[in-house]
């Protein structure tokens, strides 16, 4: 599971950047999750309760923005809309794409002129935006 995993790093982040500002206490937690990481909200929340007890930042406010991923086409330049393109594909390639996400590149193919070749311009990652 790697939520534990991902809030573990979120929470050491998080503290880090409490020492750096000279925080003694923190109330909100602000974290940015692109929509292709597939995490499990609930699970990833109660990961991070659980690794911020007796620090901190036990009882933090997490507040989640997921940032809409999108894509670049090397071939012709087309942006386009990663969510739109997936939801189009069967269950079996949704979850091949979940567990090896480099296939995403075997299932999805540019809209404007079908290439393979493109890029994440936004919307992939995890990212400790700020602590209050």
């Amino acid at each position: 599971m790697h939520e534990w995993a991902l809030a573990d790093a979120v929470v050491n982040s998080s503290l880090k950047l409490a020492n750096d500002k000279g925080l003694s206490k923190v109330n909100e937690i602000f974290i940015r999750i692109g929509e292709v990481n597939n995490i499990d909200i609930d699970a990833f929340n109660f990961a991070l309760s659980e690794i911020m007890k007796g620090t901190i930042l036990e009882n933090s406010k997490i507040i989640f923005n997921e940032i809409q991923a999108n894509l670049k086409c090397n071939n012709c330049g087309f942006i386009f809309n990663y969510k739109n393109e997936f939801d189009k594909l069967s269950e079996d390639e949704k979850e091949s794409i979940h567990f090896i996400p480099e296939t995403v590149h075997i299932y999805i193919r540019c809209p404007n002129c079908g290439s393979v070749d493109f890029d994440f311009i936004e919307g992939r990652g995890i990212f400790l935006e700020d602590i209050k």
